[in-house]
């Protein structure tokens, strides 16, 4: 009877075991794009905070290139023993499967996903000598004029380039894509008239659409944006279940101990539900979602889905 007592003790410590062993050193958190833009503001807000609630310094590790695969590369080989998190995010945890042929990682097997941080939505914009008001008006244009009317983005296979595309799949429209290199390009060439339309990510394109440098048509997001709040989303404007965000979240290394991911979970969404972080996540445009493990690991599996269709059924280029 006594070994059998000392196994269920055993059992029911081990989560407080790791918890006293975890964090035993500085904790590395690689963020996949450079220093400055919102993905590192968000993940050294998210760093400073854990580094408090742990007392261990989480370092942030800007690892950017090829898209975001040089971090995850590096992730996905690092010990997994819960000393190295991965910022996770729509580019590298969904989008990338879709984009390329052959990657040196799984996106699905190889992370574990903690829980998501937010998202932000991106918007339809056009030039305001665009005589186009709303999306049935885009809609309407582009139906009477397939494959005439043009629009950029930062990028093939980017965020919003995808969220484009499935635009189009719904709406049954013929428009031409212009990759540009960068989202700030693909604006100045929109506010400069010199394209009549673009998809970019909200935060971007605050400014000048309350100057009236451009005009937005709708948000891909399921609510408007608190920023933009005259601006209509796309399923308020015909496109029932069209719901497109750009997202981060925090992954480890496949093979973490549950006990670990348990532990790291309930401190990262335990940060994520203070008023102060939140405001601090709102004011740079995004909007705070914390989840289970199980409930982040299903929408990634969703989002990974739903690409993959879309680059097959736009017949986007793989690489």
């Amino acid at each position: 009877m006594r070994p059998l007592l000392y196994c269920i003790l055993i059992v029911l410590l081990s989560p407080l075991a790791t918890a006293q062993v975890y964090p035993a050193r500085p904790i590395r958190y690689i963020v996949p794009f450079p220093a400055g833009g919102t993905p590192d503001i968000i993940g050294r807000l998210v760093a400073q905070r854990l580094s408090r609630s742990w007392g261990q310094q989480v370092v942030v590790d800007n690892r950017a290139g090829a898209g975001s695969l040089i971090g995850a590369e590096i992730a996905v080989r690092a010990n997994p023993d819960g000393h190295t998190l991965f910022q996770c995010n729509n580019a590298t945890n969904a989008i990338a499967a879709a984009m390329y042929k052959k990657l040196s990682f799984d996106t699905l097997k190889d992370f574990s996903p903690i829980s998501r941080i937010g998202s932000t939505a991106s918007a339809l914009i056009v030039h305001p000598a665009v005589p186009i008001q709303s999306i049935a008006d885009l809609i309407n244009h582009a139906k009477i004029n397939p494959g005439k009317l043009n629009y950029g983005t930062g990028g093939a296979g980017t965020g919003p380039h995808l969220a484009m595309e499935l635009f189009k799949l719904m709406s049954k429209i013929d428009i031409v894509h212009i990759a540009y290199k960068g989202s700030a390009p693909a604006l100045a060439d929109l506010i400069g008239g010199h394209i009549p339309a673009s998809m970019s990510n909200v935060p971007a394109l605050v400014a000048p659409v309350l100057s009236g440098k451009i005009r937005a048509l709708a948000v891909t997001g399921a609510k408007r944006s608190t920023q933009l709040p005259l601006v209509p989303t796309m399923i308020e404007s015909g496109l029932i279940g069209y719901d497109v965000t750009s997202w981060f979240g925090v992954c480890a290394p496949a093979k973490t101990s549950d006990n670990i991911l348990n532990f790291i979970h309930h401190d990262l969404t335990a940060v994520l539900n203070t008023a102060d972080v939140q405001q601090r996540l709102n004011d740079i445009i995004i909007d705070v979602s914390p989840t289970s493990r199980a409930e982040f690991a299903e929408f990634i599996r969703f989002e990974t889905a739903r690409w993959i269709k879309v680059v097959k059924d736009a017949r986007i280029q793989q690489y």
